[in-house]
């Protein structure tokens, strides 16, 4: 028997494997878990953020309007401030305000309010009609989605010209 550190032993028998796929496998395991589990801490993060965020503010709740409402539907053009600009998804109510280089972008919550000044990439969207960059603070913005999901053109007019090709 060979000894360790902290007084334990390890017991090696000649002929038997040590089954390293085995600790493979649970360490594999364990690293799956632990990204699910913070990819989970995020979402409810995000959204009890956002809900306390509402609760600070009671003078919005005017202005909610729910994705379902049937003044906000597929095609429709949106208010930037109704958009989170980091899951590029109409949310319904008015977002946290983001102010960076004299442009206001748009967060759901204190985790996207962060990322935003951070990451030039979120800032930024192709419009899917003349396949340029746009950026979001300054983009013509219309739901494309049944759950909000939103695209950015550089106008109206690149937008109706959208429509009209894709008839």
């Amino acid at each position: 028997m060979k000894q360790l550190s902290h007084n334990k032993q390890l017991k090696i028998v000649v002929g038997q494997p040590l089954h390293y796929e085995r600790i493979i496998i649970h360490m594999k395991a364990i690293k799956i878990l632990s990204a699910l589990t913070l990819a989970l801490v995020t979402m409810v993060s995000c959204q009890n953020s956002n809900a306390n965020h509402q609760e600070k503010n009671p003078e919005d709740t005017a202005k909610i309007v729910t994705v379902g409402d049937s003044k906000v539907k597929k095609g429709d053009h949106v208010p930037s401030g109704l958009v989170c600009m980091v899951n590029d998804a109409y949310m319904g109510k008015e977002q946290i305000a983001v102010p960076l280089d004299g442009k206001t972008y748009y967060g759901c919550c204190d985790m996207c309010k962060e990322r935003i000044p951070k990451d030039a990439a979120i800032r930024k969207a192709i419009d899917p009609h003349t396949m340029k960059e746009v950026d979001k603070a300054t983009a013509y913005i219309v739901m494309i989605g049944d759950n909000g999901e939103v695209a950015y053109f550089e106008s109206k007019a690149t937008y109706n010209e959208f429509l009209e090709k894709n008839k």
